[in-house]
C-alpha cells in the first residue's frame, strides 16, 4: 500500500494510518510532500525519522526513480491522508509534479484504488472541479468527516473510525468499533 501525506492539516491521519497498516501486516511505501514535514512536526510532534520508520519503505518527494513511480511496481493502491487541495489539483491536471502526485497518477493509470482524505473548507468552484476531475479518473474522495452515531469518546476514536472506513475500501479489517447496526443496536441506546 502506498501512503501519501501532504502538507494539509490532519497529518495525524497519515501517521495513524501507517500504524494501523503495520498492525494489519500490510507492507507500506511512504511519500510525503515537502510541506508535510512542517505539518507533521507542528501537529503530531514526532520527528520525521519516527514517521518514516513506521513505513516499510520511505521515499523523498524528488525521488522519481522510486519504485512507486512506475506502474510495473505492483501495489494494492494508495491513500493520501491528508490530501491538500494543491495535491489533489496536481493529480487532477495529470501534471504529476513530485513523487506524491506521480505515485497517485500511476495508481490511477493502472486502475488501482486511490483514496484522497481531502482536507479543505470551504470549497470554491475550482476545488469542486478538481474533485470532479479526480473522481471521474477513478479516485475516491473521502474527507475525514466524523461519524457521531459511533459516539466517539475522544479524538483517537474519531480518527480510527475514519481510517477504518477508508481501509474497508481495500478490504483491510481493523476491527472497527462503532459500526452501524441500526437504530435498536446497543450502539445507539
Amino acid at each position: 500500500m502506498v501512503v501519501g501525506i501532504s502538507g494539509a492539516s490532519g497529518a495525524v491521519y497519515g501517521v495513524r494510518l501507517l500504524e494501523l497498516l503495520r498492525a494489519a501486516g500490510v507492507e507500506t511505501h511512504l511519500v510525503m510532500s515537502n510541506a508535510a514535514s512542517i505539518t507533521v512536526a507542528h501537529e503530531v510532534g514526532k520527528p520525521l525519522s519516527e514517521v518514516r520508520a513506521l513505513a516499510d519503505r520511505s521515499y523523498g518527494q524528488k525521488d522519481l526513480s522510486a519504485p512507486i513511480a512506475s506502474g510495473s511496481f505492483r501495489t494494492s493502491g494508495m491513500i493520501i491522508a491528508p490530501c491538500s487541495v494543491r495535491t489533489m489539483s496536481g493529480i487532477a491536471s495529470g501534471g504529476a509534479e513530485g513523487l506524491l502526485a506521480r505515485a497517485a497518477d500511476v495508481v490511477l493509470k493502472e486502475r488501482r484504488q486511490l483514496v484522497l482524505l481531502l482536507r479543505e473548507t470551504p470549497l470554491h468552484l475550482g476545488h469542486l472541479r478538481a474533485m470532479t476531475a479526480v473522481a471521474e479518473m477513478g479516485a475516491i474522495i473521502a474527507p475525514p468527516v466524523p461519524a457521531f452515531y459511533a459516539k466517539p469518546r475522544n479524538l483517537e476514536q474519531m480518527i480510527d473510525y475514519t481510517l477504518g472506513r477508508v481501509l474497508d475500501l481495500f478490504d483491510i479489517d481493523i476491527d472497527l468499533a462503532g459500526r452501524w447496526e441500526g437504530l435498536h443496536s446497543p450502539l445507539t441506546k
